[in-house]
């Protein structure tokens, strides 16, 4: 086994939910070995062609990869993670949100326009099309420009936003990409909204926080009124141009939001996940052209983190 392969704990934990061949369109092959390589690939950020033998041929590992990460199979793999931590009541749902810019690599640029009509093969464990099926839609949406794949124009070049809710011990609960200059406000319904924590027995996933913190950035109305209709408790210090604008209006104004600065002092969780995920260089820089198949690269980084920790 090499460094940063799975070990036989975590291979146990993930092999009952892989993808199973239908045995009318080929063997997959050993899904073990093809996972070792992506984790090299997400881990190191070597070129898929310059991948070592040993995990087999590079584009057997880049399929598998693309294939997943269009048809949701990491996502999925990393729901029975959350969902086995939160059974063990493991997970702390005091949820911090933030984002982070990553520097897209010139590698990044030019992906084309999906042709129409072609579609992707894919198959899911425990009833679901085989191998030979054709997912519906056949990739997430994307192509025809830089914005469509999740890439911003800056002055330094490319970038990509990746959005993220973090429970209290630094792990990634939901992900939401972007192009680089888009505001941290404009996502923040969305990160919360992707929290699903699915349960091991019967009953509705959670997916509501006992409580969020979040900076700045997130401190406006439609913000605090979202977290106001879920009933969370939530803690943002106020702007001071907000603060300036609230006390002149005097009595009109109304009361200053509330603020913990205890519960405040614990955002730093989701500071340190961004940590843990940009410790792959295949998430701290991106090379991937496609938006899919880097969202893909970081679940796969957030679920070696879950399984990890």
């Amino acid at each position: 086994m090499g460094r940063g392969d799975l070990t036989d704990a975590e291979w146990e934990r993930l092999q009952p939910f892989l993808p199973v061949s239908n045995r009318r369109c080929g063997r997959w092959r050993d899904h073990r070995q093809v996972i070792d390589g992506i984790l090299h690939r997400v881990r190191t950020g070597v070129h898929w062609r310059d991948l070592p033998e040993r995990f087999g041929p590079w584009k057997t590992v880049y399929e598998r990869h693309r294939l997943w990460s269009a048809d949701g199979t990491w996502e999925r793999l990393l729901q029975q993670v959350q969902a086995e931590a939160d059974a063990a009541g493991d997970i702390d749902w005091d949820v911090s949100v933030d984002s982070t810019i990553v520097r897209a690599h010139q590698h990044a640029a030019g992906a084309r326009r999906p042709a129409a009509g072609s579609g992707l093969k894919g198959g899911w464990a425990r009833g679901t099309p085989g191998r030979d099926a054709v997912a519906e839609p056949p990739r997430p949406p994307g192509g025809g420009g830089a914005g469509g794949e999740g890439l911003g124009r800056s002055r330094g070049g490319f970038t990509t936003k990746v959005h993220l809710s973090a429970d209290g011990r630094c792990r990634p609960l939901s992900l939401v990409l972007t192009p680089g200059q888009r505001a941290d406000c404009t996502q923040f319904e969305s990160v919360l909204e992707k929290i699903s924590v699915s349960r091991t027995g019967p009953g509705r996933p959670r997916n509501k926080p006992d409580s969020v913190a979040a900076d700045k950035a997130y401190s406006n109305g439609p913000c605090r009124a979202y977290l106001r209709r879920r009933g969370i408790r939530h803690t943002m210090p106020e702007k001071t141009d907000s603060r300036t604008a609230r006390l002149r209006k005097g009595s009109r104004g109304g009361r200053p939001p509330g603020f913990d600065e205890e519960r405040y002092r614990k955002r730093n969780t989701v500071e340190r996940a961004i940590n843990k995920l940009k410790h792959a260089r295949a998430v701290a820089t991106r090379y991937d052209k496609r938006g899919y198949v880097y969202l893909g690269t970081v679940t796969a980084a957030t679920l070696v983190i879950w399984l990890r920790t």
